[in-house]
């Protein structure tokens, strides 16, 4: 009984201070809150960042502003709230919600686009929409610093309009429009929105290639590239330039004249690209000057938003690689994306297609010399923008007995000006019970004789998989099942020892033919 009411006396105890620790603690939290100053995010009903907002890129012209001076730190803020402004429309013309039109919009700019909202959701139709450009002409800006004018000129903008989750129609055009806002609780409302002029956007006519470059494109030879300890991660906090500069002496060793590497959106900072990557970009494609060898960068590795609100986050990423390193020298050729046609059940074909279309658009804008390319995940799906693109890549994980009926097909598809590149390809020397020990270097080395024979037979440019067997695989490339895990770690033509396998001197004897 004494214990009982020691245990009870000292659970009275312990609850008494936890009560009144957490009380505290909530007087101190509403107190901190409400010394914080809010931020203009915290005040409205959207917490937006810059990351989430629209991303055009826009032109101010500020040369003959009637009325006050217009201070640069002004336009900056009217330039921020218009282009939410427009984000917020377009969100909420795509979901036929009001969602944060208030915050964006005067009581009379809001009549008409509700209007517009609420026959819209009566008869389930939406639109998807972007702007790609604005050149703003400011016209009028108030004495009292509440009210600005102006005409937004030559604004790109793609449009998408579904009748009950259908696509029935698309456009591209060139629109201009007269503006008007008030500032109004410290920030800039729209209070007259008018499209003035509009017409369709001509797309550039499609780009030939130069005899020079199609050239260089045949006579590709090469792999693609990982460092042996850090797969999946080349430009990452272990890259050391000695280990890329060993690698790329070694490739060069065995003949091959081109690599194939991989550019993570997220891993190099979306919209904020990192200037670290930038520099270990750079300090490769140096090492690969130095070999004699070209690179092939594909963009958005391990990215799937293919959504019409997000494509100017991606032109802004894809903008700062390009124009960075379109004049590099060893620079071949861009790859928008490995493998996008598996995401065209979970993400929809038509958009993912949408997506890429636009991508090369934007692309051939920054940089007009280099070649664009898809790197599709097998001949069949290579079928794809054979117009759009400027040479064809597929890959190639198949029987081999198969590979000539699937290439010849392509064949077909792909216009005769047109060379077509097989850019991934490969078999596992993995031996183990996940595939019931049928694997071996002997029968990797056979593969690649028997395949290496087809591709001199039919001038075939390759890049096989890979350099290295790996010890490790992430997650994020297969996942975690053994079956899928364990076969990834052995692709390569040098163990992870760095020995050389018996595949080697096959694929550089193949090289020097």
């Amino acid at each position: 009984m004494k214990w009982n009411r020691h245990l009870l006396r000292i659970f009275l105890i312990s609850t008494f201070f936890a009560v009144n620790a957490l009380i505290l603690f909530g007087i101190s939290s509403v107190w901190s809150y409400l010394n914080t100053g809010a931020d203009r995010s915290s005040r409205l009903h959207i917490g937006f960042t810059q990351e989430d907002s629209n991303l055009p890129t826009i032109d101010w012209d500020i040369s003959s502003v009637e009325g006050r001076v217009i201070e640069n730190q002004t336009v900056a803020e009217i330039e921020r709230d218009y282009l939410k402004g427009w984000f917020v429309k377009n969100t909420a013309l795509a979901t036929n919600n009001r969602y944060g039109i208030d915050d964006y919009f005067t009581d009379s700019a809001r009549v008409k686009l509700f209007k517009i909202l609420k026959l819209n959701k009566e008869n389930n139709y939406k639109i998807e929409q972007t702007t790609y450009e604005h050149h703003p002409k400011i016209d009028f800006y108030s004495t009292d610093g509440t009210q600005v004018a102006f005409t937004d000129t030559d604004v790109i903008s793609y449009q998408k309009g579904y009748l009950n989750d259908q696509s029935i129609v698309e456009q591209k055009e060139v629109a201009s429009y007269k503006v008007f806002m008030l500032l109004e609780d410290g920030f800039w409302r729209v209070r007259h929105f008018v499209k003035k002029t509009a017409t369709p956007f001509k797309a550039p006519k499609p780009t030939t290639l130069k005899p020079k470059m199609k050239a260089r494109l045949q006579q590709i030879k090469g792999l693609n590239y990982y460092p042996k300890d850090t797969p999946w991660d080349t430009f990452g906090k272990q890259f050391e330039d000695s280990i890329i500069s060993a690698d790329f002496k070694l490739i060069k060793a065995m003949s091959l004249n081109t690599i194939r590497i991989f550019i993570g959106y997220e891993k190099f900072g979306k919209t904020k690209v990192s200037e670290e990557k930038l520099i270990k970009l750079r300090t490769l494609l140096d090492h690969a000057q130095n070999n004699d060898l070209q690179v092939v960068i594909t963009l958005f590795d391990f990215y799937g938003n293919y959504l019409i609100s997000d494509w100017n986050l991606n032109h802004r990423h894809a903008e700062r690689i390009v124009k960075t390193f379109k004049d590099h020298p060893a620079l071949l050729a861009w790859d928008l994306k490995n493998e996008p046609d598996l995401d065209f059940e979970s993400r929809g074909k038509e958009n993912v297609l949408d997506w890429l279309k636009e991508m090369t658009l934007q692309i051939k804008q920054w940089d007009s010399i280099h070649p664009i390319t898809v790197g599709w995940s097998s001949a069949e799906a290579a079928a794809h923008l054979t117009k759009e693109l400027d040479f064809v890549s597929f890959h190639y994980y198949k029987k081999l007995k198969d590979f000539k009926q699937e290439l010849n097909t392509l064949k077909k598809a792909v216009p005769d000006d047109k060379p077509i590149v097989l850019q991934e390809y490969g078999v596992s020397s993995y031996s183990g019970m996940w595939n019931t020990f049928t694997g071996s270097q002997e029968k990797q080395a056979a593969y690649y004789e028997t395949m290496q024979s087809f591709l001199a037979e039919e001038d075939v440019p390759f890049l096989f998989w890979t350099l290295y067997d790996f010890e490790s695989i992430p997650k994020s490339v297969v996942g975690i099942l053994p079956w899928r895990k364990l076969p990834q770690k052995y692709y390569g033509c040098v163990d992870s020892n760095g020995d050389k396998k018996k595949a080697f001197e096959i694929l550089a004897g193949t090289s020097k033919q």
